[in-house]
């Protein structure tokens, strides 16, 4: 009998990935070099250079965009590092070959995964050098998150020196709320953070706090005294309102509305043009805005914390469920495949999916110290997440997502989730 074809995942799974082929490796990377330092207005600044490092290092870098893998990789070149990336990634037609080509190591991202350690010490152990983004994600809101839960015990186990990409630019390039690149300039710094012995002399919490302040990044709050100017294409406001949801002035929701180059409420008029540095520019002076977009995101997140206050609270929305195919990779930049349907609720129990999947009724549960935050692959128009290692990928019928990002997240961490807030946080206040 013919043994039976393996799947992607299997496939994914059995791989033994060793350090990237230079030549390959190299090429591309000062091509894309070529093609994206001069138009992107990258600048860099290598205070400790790790290419003098002899022997494995792990780099550490605040995850501002999806092009944070030219801001790194190429800066250090001829170096060649294994990025760590989004499992579900390597499903993706446009992705699939080049990752498993430069051995990328497959990431779950918010939930264990042994493969990824295991792969990681294979590379170290031969003396190759990886490149991760803790944070888990790219910025959702121009700044960084926390560092994902158990980072610091990850840096303290494999004990080699850590070497720090603080990226400062790379969101108001390309943000969440819209995918068009936008040039400017980008500004990368290199450093190193832990030598291996500090690591041996830090606990994991510490190193954990560390990592935090040391990729701690404010796009907006950079740009304030920076001044850069980016290329809109003449909407950069355009989609903005999937993040900036809420009023400041009437404090109705879904009201926002951002096109061209201008944010504004639907219902009571309020809102601003965006100049070409992310400034607001008010409509008149009745108009009620904070200082920056992350300022107008961080007070959304302070607005969802009061309204869990109230034990009855609850989110509830109809999506379509999607999931990773078994076989083919997916084409057409298409990031799951629709296999369902049915209703998401969000509430003091945590998250629940009923309806549909591949005809027949499913559901599933989640307390909320089990779901931290989601994924996302693209934009703010939908969220993942891994039940049981298994992919689940929700489209909301409305722009909903950056509420119920932010809500997850609060949940999480009010049930007394592990994956808490920054120390110097003001959510709570």
């Amino acid at each position: 009998m013919a043994n039976a074809k393996k799947t992607l995942a299997e496939q994914l799974h059995s791989r033994k990935l060793h350090k990237p082929p230079k030549l390959i490796y190299c090429a591309l990377g000062y091509l894309w070099k070529l093609l994206y330092f001069k138009k992107l207005g990258v600048q860099v600044e290598i205070k400790n250079d790790p290419r003098k490092q002899k022997g494995p290092y792990i780099v550490v870098s605040n995850h501002a965009s999806r092009l944070d893998y030219i801001y790194t990789g190429a800066v250090l070149l001829p170096d060649t590092l294994n990025f760590v990336a989004g499992y579900n990634e390597f499903f993706r037609s446009h992705l699939a070959f080049i990752f498993r080509l430069l051995q990328i190591i497959p990431k779950k991202n918010f939930t264990p995964d042994i493969y990824t350690i295991k792969e990681i010490a294979r590379i170290i152990r031969k003396g190759g050098r990886v490149i991760l983004f803790p944070e888990g994600m790219s910025s959702i809101g121009g700044g960084n998150q926390p560092c994902a839960i158990g980072s610091g015990k990850l840096l303290k186990h494999f004990g080699v020196p850590v070497y720090v990409s603080k990226i400062s630019g790379g969101y108001l390039t390309s943000t969440k709320y819209c995918l068009d690149e936008r040039p400017g300039e980008v500004h990368v710094t290199i450093d190193k953070l832990f030598s291996p012995e500090q690591l041996a002399g830090m606990s994991a919490d510490e190193i954990q706090r560390a990592l935090d302040v040391a990729i701690q990044n404010d796009d907006y709050e950079w740009n304030t005294t920076a001044k850069v100017n980016y290329d809109g294409h003449g909407r950069i406001a355009h989609q903005m309102h999937t993040l900036l949801y809420r009023c400041p002035r009437c404090g109705k929701e879904f009201t926002m509305r951002g096109e061209g180059d201008t944010i504004r409420c639907l219902s009571c008029g309020n809102g601003a043009r965006i100049n070409p540095d992310y400034s607001f520019t008010p409509f008149d002076e009745t108009c009620v805005l904070p200082q920056t977009p992350k300022q107008w995101f961080d007070e959304e997140r302070k607005h969802v914390y009061r309204a869990l206050l109230d034990p009855a609270f609850a989110l509830t929305e109809r999506v379509r469920l999607g999931v990773l195919p078994k076989f083919e990779p997916l084409k057409n930049l298409a990031t799951s495949l629709i296999a369902g349907e049915g209703e998401i609720r969000l509430d003091h129990s945590g998250f629940t999916f009923s309806g549909t999947k591949d005809g027949e009724a499913f559901s599933f549960h989640l307390e909320p110290k089990l779901l931290p935050t989601y994924g996302m692959c693209t934009d703010v128009s939908r969220v993942y997440t891994f039940v049981n290692g298994e992919f689940f990928e929700f489209y909301p019928e409305t722009e909903c997502i950056a509420k119920w990002l932010l809500t997850t997240e609060e949940l999480h961490r009010m049930h007394g989730g592990d994956w808490k807030n920054f120390p110097w946080a003001d959510t709570y206040a």
